[in-house]
């Protein structure tokens, strides 16, 4: 299928050939009919997309703070490859479309054959078809063309912004900003009986106001404007929906409010107050927060997680589905703010044109309302297909692509990549052409049943681990998990059934049994006779609360991140865990203090502790045994007593994660796992039995 993409780092455009996304639980394939391009958000992401990096800081410095924060708690080399990484995948455009349901998934809410408008930037994109999530369709009403339904998105973001500003029949309200969202909201004020005065200081939007219904528009002189509008006692609220980074229309819109009156951000602009007017005048400031309740919500967009309508009356849904309805009735024209429409094959003109003297307003981009949804798996294209022994990637996200992917570089695997599989098109096309492989693809079981592919890398979210292992060990596959393998004891149940009968080897990604000054420090324990006595703190830094790390995809931290150091005490004394016990219930940010006993009598403990300060080390092992200590501190520096003497290495952070893949991809000739089987169920059973 064809897809707009936009490349962050180069800031170079095209219509791309990617694979077609495939429909989960809870979402539908759809293929689109309309969608529409805003003259200003659009406009915004292309010009900083051809930025300069300088650029792009200066216009997000907020990104530049996250990444700031997160060159303190992960280390500066870290931060950058994954920043670099973020900046080479292409990024889809477009977040407002409507089309018709091709594939449903269960769960949906929609049936093939309805027709839909969908809202989200990286889910209703420029392309032929796209999978939406069941909270982000609204269904069209019948009499409404796929053209108007396109801005339903947009419809909502301005019907939620009438919605915080809380209009009564008969006030009087300024709009400020008489863009494509301004203009649908001074129709949306007028539906609901208010008397609507409209600011833009271009004269054809303000005219352009006066057709749509507004009482009055003006393109200067907003003051005395207001005033003569509202009888000398200024406006009952004033709507921001202008895009500027300036000061000065927060402020303007404080010194034409009445006393007590309302002022309503809606779109971009600056947000330094002049105190005095907002003071004097006792008024109200409020921030709408774009389409709804629901939005920015990863449960309610992404998992499908609806509101009660008694207790949460307008949501991101809801709204888009009042909006369809005023279009139904009439008393909203989006169809008169389109100034340009372009065939998806010529949108780069459309782009081309955002760019340009000319004006615009809404554009819209049409498509062939027949078109078959084509493959889940389109080859690169110049590449040679890989004819065996192929390696294919589940999953590629900053840890695949900085690690994993490396390591399987180094391990001599660069010959052998043939697909790289994610949920959305452009990724899987993006990440297959930066990164090597001959193929993209959206569905597993293009991998999976391919007979070239030897061996599966998984890398997704924890909750599809054991599912996708199961199947590929089923297909005859060599399989590496990221950890960690299993979510549940039912689910670990099942992965170590299917390893028992498969012709593949299975390995988990415990890489710090492999680090060089682990295995140094377990060699030297196991010299010695009697059990050890092992404690491990990580000072393992915060990760945010609405994370998927924390919700049903993730499983926690203690199962996502514990099992790494259960099983390197287990590798440290050589023993596989037999018993534990949570010395502490899990705090609210996961942190955790637990004991393990181990099948040759050695103890352990693991401290596990968020909130510490980044200026420590992350990880620090302790070890005794008859006649040896040692300290691993952050593997890059091992200190070992014994025999009264010290000795102490230090070298580059190694984890083990090259060593780990080498020997998965050296095991599938030799047949034998990097990691016995009996340890990953054992070390595995035991991180489960701490999550509780």
């Amino acid at each position: 299928m064809k897809q707009i993409e936009q490349h962050y780092r180069s800031g170079r455009m095209r219509v791309a050939e990617v694979p077609v996304p495939r429909p989960g639980a809870g979402s539908a394939l759809i293929r689109t009919g309309v969608s529409l391009i805003s003259a200003g958000t659009e406009k915004q992401i292309v010009d900083l997309a051809k930025a300069s990096l300088a650029g792009k800081a200066m216009a997000r410095p907020d990104l530049v703070r996250q990444v700031i924060r997160k060159a303190r708690t992960e280390g500066v080399m870290e931060t950058i490859t994954k920043v670099r990484s973020k900046l080479e995948v292409p990024i889809p455009l477009g977040y407002s479309l409507a089309g018709t349901v091709i594939e449903a998934g269960a769960a949906s809410g929609v049936a093939v054959g309805d027709r839909v408008a969908c809202a989200g930037a990286g889910i209703a994109n420029h392309a032929e078809f796209n999978v939406v999530p069941k909270n982000l369709m609204a269904r069209i009403p019948d009499g409404v063309s796929d053209e108007a339904a396109s801005f339903a998105t947009v419809g909502a973001i301005a019907l939620q912004g009438v919605r915080v500003a809380d209009p009564r029949l008969g006030e009087r309200v300024v709009v400020m900003g008489l863009g494509l969202i301004g203009l649908l909201t001074v129709q949306l004020l007028k539906a609901n009986g208010c008397r609507v005065l409209g600011f833009d200081p271009n004269p054809e939007r303000v005219a352009l106001a006066r057709l749509l219904g507004a009482d009055d528009a003006v393109s200067s002189g907003l003051e005395a404007a207001t005033l003569a509008f509202t009888g000398q006692h200024g406006a009952d609220a004033v709507l921001l929906t202008a895009s500027t980074p300036s000061n000065d229309p927060i402020n303007q819109a404080a010194t034409i409010s009445r006393m007590k009156g309302r002022v309503v951000v809606v779109g971009l602009v600056g947000m330094r107050l002049d105190r005095e007017p907002f003071y004097k005048r006792e008024l109200d400031l409020r921030l709408a927060m774009s389409t709804g309740p629901g939005r920015y919500d990863a449960e309610y967009e992404q998992g499908g997680r609806d509101y009660p309508l008694p207790y949460v009356r307008w949501t991101e849904q809801r709204n888009m589905a009042a909006f369809l309805e005023l279009v139904a009735a009439g008393s909203v024209t989006p169809e008169a703010l389109v100034t340009h429409r372009f065939a998806l094959d010529d949108a780069l003109d459309a782009y081309a044109l955002l760019s340009s003297d000319t004006p615009s307003l809404a554009i819209t981009l049409g498509y062939n309302a027949t078109a078959a949804p084509g493959a889940r798996s389109v080859p690169v294209a110049g590449r040679t297909p890989v004819s065996g022994e192929g390696i294919a990637f589940l999953g590629m996200g900053n840890y695949a692509k900085a690690v994993l992917l490396p390591a399987v570089v180094a391990a001599g695997g660069k010959s052998h990549l043939s697909t790289v599989v994610t949920s959305t098109g452009l990724s899987a096309m993006g990440s297959a052409e930066a990164l090597g492989f001959a193929r993209a693809a959206t569905d597993a079981a293009e991998a999976l049943g391919d007979p070239a592919v030897s061996t599966i890398f998984i890398v997704t979210r924890h909750d599809s681990h054991a599912r996708l292992a199961i199947a590929a060990l089923e297909a005859g596959k060599h399989v590496f998990v990221e950890k960690p393998l299993a979510l549940s004891d039912a689910e670990l149940d099942a992965v170590l059934e299917a390893a028992r009968s498969a012709s593949g080897t299975l390995t988990v990604g415990f890489n710090r049994r492999f680090a060089p000054m682990l295995v140094e420090a377990s060699a030297a324990l196991a010299a010695t006779p009697g059990p050890k006595y092992m404690s491990y703190r990580i000072n393992a830094g915060a990760i945010p609360r609405d994370s998927w790390v924390h919700g049903s995809e993730g499983g926690g931290r203690i199962v996502g991140e514990v099992c790494h150091f259960v099983d390197a005490l287990s590798a440290l004394c050589g023993a596989d865990p037999v018993a534990w016990e949570l010395l502490s219930p899990p705090s609210v940010d996961d942190g955790m203090a637990a004991a393990l006993r181990f099948a040759d009598g050695s103890v352990g403990t693991i401290l596990y502790a968020p909130a510490g300060d980044p200026g420590m080390s992350k990880e620090r092992i302790e070890a005794i045994g008859t006649g040896v200590s040692l300290v691993i501190d952050d593997f890059t520096r091992l200190t070992v007593h014994q025999g009264g003497k010290t000795r102490t290495s230090k070298g580059a952070q190694d984890k083990g994660q090259k060593a780990l893949v080498k020997a998965f991809l050296d095991g599938r000739t030799t047949g034998k796992p990097p990691v016995a089987l009996a340890s990953l169920d054992a070390v595995s059973r035991a991180t489960l039995g701490l999550a509780g």
